[in-house]
């Protein structure tokens, strides 16, 4: 298979460049599944439900998110209903929506999944545990023909760390929250693709997205009410993604990073 997964979306700029011009790509680099992190989505946070049937039905296959998921209500109940939706895995079970999801493509079945991580970030549950258990049901080349495993987190250690732990288990371990590219897009020893930030997609020209006042008032601390963070939206929009290509077993024979760069 070759699937492109697209980094962190932000704000009106980042649902802009991918529903206008992901069918360019995906008939560009002939791809059978497009995966876009959403999580920014709505105004930098959160997603709506309108926001993810505008994404889904441009051509993306499946949105996953990360820790910005709870802070648009309204997508609570869409969470639960979607196939093709994720909330990180190692979330309590009891909150609304899966942290995988298998989807099937062209007679191929594409299991995709996400974990939260743990360094820098809110308290949650073992990144891999649940994953684990997961890789007990779903086995590359057995039952499912890819899979892929984003880790939305801080720590680049962490991330790597993942990605050896996986590696030869799935088909790619993609890093996704920070919004800025890794130059470390690569095949682990056991043929696992593998990259520690994906990327963002939205106005690049920014501050991780947004607008570079209040980042910079924050910097300087020159307020002590902080500025409310404002998604940038300018007149060149890019796109961040990895491409991977799967051999007949699932694994990863080719990975190559991606940026597309668009006038609004």
């Amino acid at each position: 298979m070759k699937i492109l997964y697209c980094g962190d979306l932000v704000g009106r700029a980042g649902r802009s460049v991918i529903t206008h011009h992901i069918n360019e790509l995906r008939q560009k680099y002939t791809v059978d599944a497009v995966i876009v992190n959403a999580e920014n989505a709505a105004h930098g946070f959160g997603l709506t439900p309108k926001n993810a049937d505008d994404l889904l039905n441009s051509g993306v296959d499946c949105i996953t998110t990360g820790n910005h998921i709870w802070q648009q209500k309204e997508i609570y109940p869409f969470l639960d209903s979607s196939k093709q939706i994720i909330r990180p895995l190692n979330y309590p079970e009891n909150l609304p929506g899966k942290g995988y999801q298998l989807l099937e493509i062209n007679g191929k079945k594409l299991l995709v999944a996400q974990v939260l991580g743990r360094l820098f970030m809110p308290p949650i549950n073992s990144i891999t545990e649940p994953l684990d258990k997961l890789l007990k049901l779903y086995t590359l080349g057995k039952n499912v023909d890819a899979i892929i495993v984003d880790i939305h987190g801080e720590a680049t250690s962490e991330k790597l760390a993942l990605g050896y732990y996986l590696d030869g288990k799935v088909s790619l371990v993609a890093g996704t929250h920070t919004h800025v590219p890794t130059a470390d897009a690569r095949i682990l020893p056991k043929s696992t693709g593998y990259i520690t930030d994906v990327g963002m997609c939205g106005d690049f020209n920014s501050v991780l997205g947004f607008e570079p006042e209040a980042p910079m008032e924050r910097l300087a601390e020159k307020l002590t009410v902080q500025n409310k963070l404002t998604p940038a939206n300018g007149k060149e929009l890019t796109i961040w993604g990895v491409l991977i290509e799967t051999t007949a077993n699932g694994l990863c024979q080719n990975i190559i990073q991606i940026k597309e760069t668009f006038k609004q």
